[in-house]
């Protein structure tokens, strides 16, 4: 495939639609649209309705009153529906992987990467439906019985972000919906297609289930829609990924009405590579970390901490590396970046760069527009490795897209040091065999990050943990191990099946 115009783009995705037996939906007259571009080149494919505060609150009811139902089904029949949701996932794999590449720009591996996310992530859940277990604690009164329950906590409110157009959205739902809760979506104005493709497949396994109308609901909307979202009574939990600032004002208008947030933000992630690493893994690992998705992951790599006497080496090694990196058409087989997002992506790239500049960096390598032929409108770019002298103002911010910040260090408390002085804590790693420095790094007084790795990069977590982090990063965990626990609510009950009434605590009372 060596075209990249908007024609070619819009018919991939018009013939995936169909695959998946979808139809686009029509603006009434009159209504507000939004043109949707994809970033292959830079040109408008499709223009859709787009929905307000009025079309949030009706998906809220309606999703609200489904919940009064829902939350009743045996939680083994909701995983049921799951379970045939990752079936349709499967089948249709290629082509939500399409829509991945076409609005998102991954590559394909990539692309079907996610959707495989999505995949397994209905697996685990299956699997939770069978495993909400509550606890039972023994009473201090005699002839009482104390325990713990969970219960479904009510609608859940999720607004995804571009860069993970459909797995950050099933992460929530596949859970939420085993839990009995009922989900509204609003994706990211930037990959409405994938959203509508992801959540036919959905909606077919809950009609085939015969669930109640409204427990999955996708509202195509820009910032108004998501202030409706975020501040509507009805939604008991607010499942947010997207920047930092995006957080900050997130999170007072949930907290204000006493509903929960679940923020998943910026991530400003570093490695520290140490004397006796693996060089030839720890390149590996580096180089995907920081380029992979062009370096829109919330989990790629930004800042690398070398130990000074190997530093020459590794800024080598990298630049050889970065020279050599296939950079074009997403589709095409042997590429391994593909664009940014848009331009406005490239920009603020190429002005942190200026910004690194002013500061003392060297640029190595990369860090210019790239033309791809057919795709004048897109904003492909070559991967950027700079050699820092320390750790400036530049480096404490994250900026989205393929930018390596290289520095030295001399001792390993002074790396960490460096690990931890900027206000996102997500993902860390540590490229090591000395198991001593593995194990400071995993320790109380190491890594201040949710996600700790050693000799692996920072990008590429499975579902089976927890995924998220601290700080500014916003303390939401989503995924594996009890994350499970966010879409529920807790009841503790007390039980006397005893003839008398003794209080607690030994109080006596009449």
């Amino acid at each position: 495939m060596t075209l990249t115009t908007a024609t070619d783009v819009a018919t991939a995705a018009t013939e995936a639609l169909a695959r998946l037996g979808v139809s686009l939906p029509e603006a009434a007259d009159g209504a507000a649209t939004f043109e949707v571009a994809s970033p292959l080149s830079g040109e408008t494919v499709a223009t859709l309705p787009l929905a307000g505060a009025a079309e949030v609150d009706a998906a809220v009811a309606r999703a609200h009153e489904a919940f009064l139902a829902w939350r009743t089904v045996p939680a083994p029949v909701r995983g049921a529906v799951v379970k045939r949701w990752g079936e349709l996932l499967t089948e249709h794999k290629d082509d939500l992987a399409t829509f991945v590449t076409l609005e998102a720009g991954k590559i394909t591996s990539e692309a079907r990467g996610e959707i495989q996310e999505m995949i397994d992530i209905c697996d685990f859940a299956v699997g939770l439906s069978r495993q909400l277990y509550g606890r039972t604690m023994p009473s201090e009164r005699p002839g009482h019985r104390l325990m713990e329950t969970w219960h479904p906590l009510g609608v859940v409110g999720v607004i995804s972000a571009f860069n993970f157009p459909a797995a950050v959205w099933a992460w929530n739902t596949a859970v939420a919906l085993v839990c009995g809760d009922t989900v509204v979506w609003k994706p990211s104005e930037l990959t409405p297609l994938t959203a509508l493709a992801s959540a036919a497949l959905l909606d077919r396994a809950l009609a085939e289930a015969q669930a109640p109308a409204g427990v999955s609901a996708v509202v195509l909307g820009a910032r108004e829609a998501g202030e409706a979202l975020v501040a509507h009574p009805k939604v008991a939990l607010l499942s947010a990924t997207g920047s930092e600032r995006m957080g900050a004002e997130v999170g007072p208008v949930v907290a204000a009405r006493f509903g929960r947030s679940l923020l998943e933000l910026g991530g400003n992630n570093a490695a520290i590579v140490a004397p006796s690493a693996d060089l030839d893994l720890a390149v590996r690992g580096i180089v995907f970390s920081a380029v992979g998705t062009a370096g829109q992951r919330c989990t790629s790599l930004r800042r690398l901490i070398v130990h000074s006497s190997i530093v020459d080496d590794v800024v080598a090694r990298l630049a050889r590396a970065y020279q050599n990196l296939p950079i074009g058409d997403p589709r095409e087989p042997g590429t391994l970046v593909g664009p940014l997002v848009n331009a406005a992506s490239r920009d603020r790239m190429m002005a942190a760069l200026e910004q690194a500049r002013a500061e003392g960096g060297e640029v190595v390598v990369g860090g210019e527009p790239v033309e791809v032929e057919g795709a004048p409108g897109a904003a492909y770019v070559s991967p950027a490795l700079v050699r820092m002298p320390e750790q400036s103002a530049v480096v404490h911010r994250e900026t989205f897209a393929p930018i390596l910040y290289v520095m030295a260090y001399d001792d390993l408390d002074e790396a960490i040091a460096m690990h931890n002085a900027v206000p996102q804590g997500l993902s860390s790693s540590i490229f090591t065999l000395d198991q001593r420095e593995a194990e400071r790094f995993m320790a109380a007084d190491g890594s201040d990050c949710g996600i700790v790795n050693v000799n692996i990069g920072t990008s590429g977590a499975e579902i089976g943990g927890a995924f998220g982090g601290e700080k500014e990063t916003g303390g939401g965990r989503e995924a594996g191990s009890d994350s499970w626990k966010a879409y529920m609510r807790r009841q503790t009950t007390t039980i006397n099946w005893g003839d008398d009434l003794p209080l607690a605590q030994g109080i006596e009372f009449g």
